[in-house]
């Protein structure tokens, strides 16, 4: 049995929870809802359960004007393109970065988990950046390309 590279399985979590974000977030632009209005709303016989005035912020960036649903797209989009990697950050110091990935999941889950679509992407990235903690302590590093790689006849 080999030993479990950290970074790779939070890698392949980390792809699945920003496609997972972007998707949510589509869904999210279309079906606005904010996941924490059960926290001092206020139920009526009519109507059902009402927010509470204390949550009128997040109701604004989220039911009014998609703002969160739309910053979880940009960031799921980007994080996408740093694992899967781009080619402009291929072999680049973004592309081998520990820190800028847990910190870039870190907000992911954070934006991620404040609309009602979102919650499982939030769930997923949450893990995936414990996941990049736990081979950052480790000591983990993402190699860089090797150079005789694609080259015919060369080995």
């Amino acid at each position: 049995m080999g030993k479990l590279i950290w970074h790779e399985l939070s890698r392949c979590i980390s792809l699945s929870a920003s496609v997972y974000a972007v998707w949510a977030s589509f869904w999210g632009m279309l079906f606005r809802k904010f996941f924490w209005d059960f926290l001092g709303g206020i139920l009526r016989n009519p109507g059902g359960l009402q927010p509470s005035p204390k949550v009128q912020v997040f109701i604004t960036l989220i039911v009014k004007f998609p703002v969160v649903q739309i910053l979880t797209m940009i960031l799921g989009f980007l994080i996408i393109a740093l694992e899967y990697p781009l080619s402009i950050f291929k072999g680049s110091a973004l592309h081998r970065s520990l820190p800028l990935r847990i910190v870039l999941l870190t907000f992911q889950s954070f934006l991620a988990v404040l609309f009602y679509q979102g919650t499982n992407a939030s769930l997923w990235s949450l893990i995936a950046t414990v996941f990049y903690v736990r081979a950052l302590t480790l000591g983990e590093r993402i190699a860089g390309a090797k150079a005789d790689r694609g080259r015919v006849g060369q080995a």
